[in-house]
């Protein structure tokens, strides 16, 4: 804070956490631990330098942004601090992405699922990814913090740059660098980002003890999260780092310059949206025999048959075949990589085994994995007389109920008549 920052941003969210997030309307992090950073910034920012977070508690829902907004209340009153605090949402009424698809107003992206009326009727949440436009608008209401629902990650730093004057182009490459912190570092340490920008150039600073970053890990940092190197989508436009160039400025700091922004024939917004996938219960467990490891294929496939006889046979009324599923997930030989895995025929000697069973219910998913005990413990294989114990269980009792699930059923774009029917802005003062 020493350097005098214009504004302080954090990213607090991301879609790598998984749709369950965004469904159950909870967030990756501990309360504590966003209490902890909250306090830090509303503590050490001074009165008159805009705080910017996006993407609230993970998901950036509706639910997502209340629990923020309470953190920041109780740190308010607890400091005895007042603050004007911009709240924008971003979640997505059924209603409105009804409207938009009656107008063909909404875009699949690339591999996106199918989705229509009934695809979204059953959406448990649908939020849009806003870019500068809100955060600027929440800006100009002289506030002390602004608090946003899901948001482009590099938007919440291009934002007052553009605001200032600063070129799109460069705003937008400075605020994509620095949007994971020291992940742009050669090494990941503890500590954060300081950016400053020029009309032609800007300079990218970590700050932290060990911090250094250099020509290449910056420029290697437009590879992560991208489709492709060089140009990267927003909602106003195309972030071209085609003819940027990365120098050495100081030790631990590089320059940027050349980048540019090609604005959008239509603004769009991406949706993402999720719906419930089922119930799962999970059996967690080890197989150390090498007769099974090397028979695993076959095996697996026996105890499977075995259970879904077993389904078929006392669930069968309650279940049709296409209820259900069972998942099984092999570490120690291809589960990581699943069908990539290029050592598929080298024998481990041992194998850990994550057995998942879904269904419509818990009820019904904790009843299969009840059905599923008994042959993975005990299904036979020539290569042994008797009776054998082949499957170590991890935890007695054997199985675990995982609970809801849910996954990505919207992977399109909005084009919505103005950004601001898709974003709601309230100011809530404190203190």
């Amino acid at each position: 804070m020493a350097r005098k920052p214009h504004f302080v941003a954090s990213d607090a969210g991301t879609i790598d956490a998984g749709p369950y997030h965004l469904g159950a309307g909870k967030g990756a992090y501990a309360r504590e631990a966003m209490h902890h950073d909250l306090d830090i910034l509303l503590s050490e920012v001074p009165k008159g330098t805009p705080i910017l977070i996006g993407s609230a508690d993970t998901a950036g829902g509706d639910p997502h942004v209340d629990r923020m907004l309470d953190i920041v209340k109780e740190i308010a009153e607890t400091r005895g601090k007042s603050l004007r605090v911009a709240v924008i949402r971003s979640e997505q009424s059924k209603g409105y992405l009804k409207g938009l698809m009656d107008e063909g107003r909404l875009r699949p992206l690339e591999n996106a699922p199918h989705f229509d009326e009934a695809a979204l009727e059953r959406s448990t949440r649908v939020v849009g990814m806003m870019g500068v436009e809100p955060l600027q608008d929440a800006i100009g209401l002289d506030v002390d913090l602004v608090l946003a629902g899901r948001c482009s990650d590099s938007a919440l730093f291009a934002a007052v740059p553009i605001l200032r004057g600063i070129p799109e182009g460069l705003a937008w490459h400075a605020g994509k660098i620095v949007e994971c912190g020291t992940l742009t570092c050669e090494t990941y340490r503890k500590g954060t980002m300081y950016g400053e920008l020029y009309p032609d150039h800007g300079i990218i600073t970590p700050l932290g003890e060990g911090l250094r970053c250099t020509p290449q890990s910056v420029a290697s940092h437009s590879l992560y999260e991208n489709g492709d190197p060089y140009l990267h989508r927003e909602c106003s436009g195309t972030l071209d780092l085609t003819h940027s160039v990365f120098t050495q400025h100081d030790p631990v700091s590089v320059k940027i310059v050349g980048a540019r922004y090609i604005p959008a024939d239509q603004y769009s917004v991406k949706l993402e949206g999720v719906e419930l996938a089922g119930y799962q219960t999970v059996i967690i467990g080890g197989i150390r025999d090498p007769f099974i490891i090397r028979r695993f294929d076959v095996w697996i496939a026996e105890v499977k048959a075995e259970i879904a006889q077993k389904v078929t046979k006392l669930l069968g009324s309650r279940l049709a075949p296409d209820d259900w599923r069972i998942d099984v997930h092999a570490y120690g030989r291809n589960a990581v990589m699943g069908s990539r895995e290029p050592l598929i025929d080298r024998m481990p000697h041992e194998i850990g085994l994550a057995v998942c069973l879904t269904a419509p219910t818990q009820e019904l998913a904790t009843k299969i994995a009840e059905l599923s005990r008994q042959p993975l413990l005990h299904h036979p294989i020539p290569d042994w007389s008797g009776s054998i114990t082949g499957f170590a269980c991890l935890f007695n009792q054997a199985y675990l109920e995982r609970g809801p699930f849910w996954r990505f059923n919207v992977h399109h774009v909005a084009l919505p008549h103005h950004y601001r029917d898709m974003f709601r802005t309230d100011v809530v003062t404190f203190g």
